[in-house]
């Protein structure tokens, strides 16, 4: 009998473990809004966003373990505007969180809104994606997305860890180009679109930002549940960091990512420092982000 158990447990535990090591690395909501689009059978925008549910959450995206509570928490929502046969036009919104270190607390490390978003779906059609090869927009978008969520996820725990994301989402821009009718790919096109992002990520002045960034989480955020204090003052110090990068770089897409992802929270950050260093934060981020000052009108009280 106590055999018979143990032989139980040992098939409980690699049955367990190979859920685990096949399982995504994202735990990702995809949602699909066709409210736009009148006089049209609804049923293909469900078949749709189950078929897209499955092909992201139910293959690996990269060769590292991660453990089922440890999968990224992300969400993409598709707006679609306009619907001519299998032809879709619309624009799609992508976000993804982190929990910061020895807290209960998700901080937001992607939020990005993608208004070049058209492509062709047949209801049932398979979504495929082959590394070298792109056959479709749909999957061609969706697939750098979600490279770039693991590239800036990658990127707040370790220094540059992000970097063979960031190398898979610039190879899909390369082949993506070669389709003149594709939308969002193309350089020069638009400097919010997906070529412009992994551009600014990956040109030599989107070294000081990505090392922003993980000093940002590790030294900031990861800091603060430990020693809220110094968590603060750690991020108080690295903001200058962008003001530099704004000189180099003042239509950088990372600039406006960041104030789209990061600034309610560098806000709230200030919430606990003296009255000067309000008033120094309230200076430069209104100086870094002069169409956000509403946000920020916090650190004047």
């Amino acid at each position: 009998m106590i055999r018979k158990w143990l032989l139980w447990g040992c098939f409980l535990f690699f049955t367990i473990t190979t859920i685990q090591a096949q399982s995504s690395e994202l735990n990702a909501r995809i949602t699909i809004n066709g409210e736009k689009i009148q006089g049209t059978n609804t049923q293909i925008f469900t078949t749709l966003q189950t078929a897209l549910n499955e092909f992201v959450n139910n293959k690996k995206w990269t060769n590292t373990t991660f453990a089922l509570n440890e999968r990224i928490d992300c969400s993409f929502t598709i707006i679609l505007n306009e619907l001519t046969d299998n032809a879709f036009k619309g624009e799609i919104q992508i976000q993804a969180r982190r929990p910061v270190y020895n807290s209960t607390y998700t901080t937001t490390v992607f939020n990005f809104r993608d208004t070049q978003f058209d492509f062709e779906y047949t209801e049932f059609e398979p979504l495929e994606y082959t590394e070298n090869s792109l056959n479709s927009n749909l999957t061609a978008t969706i697939v750098y997305y979600i490279y770039i969520i693991l590239g800036f996820d990658f990127d707040s725990f370790s220094p540059k860890g992000g970097s063979p994301f960031f190398q898979q989402a610039q190879q899909i821009v390369t082949l993506a180009q070669a389709n003149s009718s594709w939308s969002g790919w193309k350089a020069f096109d638009s400097d919010r679109n997906r070529h412009a992002l992994i551009t600014a990520i990956t040109e030599n002045q989107g070294e000081s930002f990505r090392q922003f960034w993980y000093d940002y989480h590790r030294k900031g955020l990861d800091e603060m549940a430990g020693n809220a204090d110094r968590g603060r003052m750690n991020i108080i110090e690295i903001l200058p960091t962008l003001t530099e990068y704004k000189k180099a770089r003042p239509n950088s897409v990372l600039l406006q990512f960041f104030a789209d992802s990061k600034l309610d929270e560098v806000v709230v950050v200030y919430s606990k420092a003296t009255q000067r260093e309000k008033q120094e934060g309230y200076d430069l981020l209104s100086n870094l982000f002069p169409a956000q000052s509403s946000r920020l009108s916090a650190l004047k009280n």
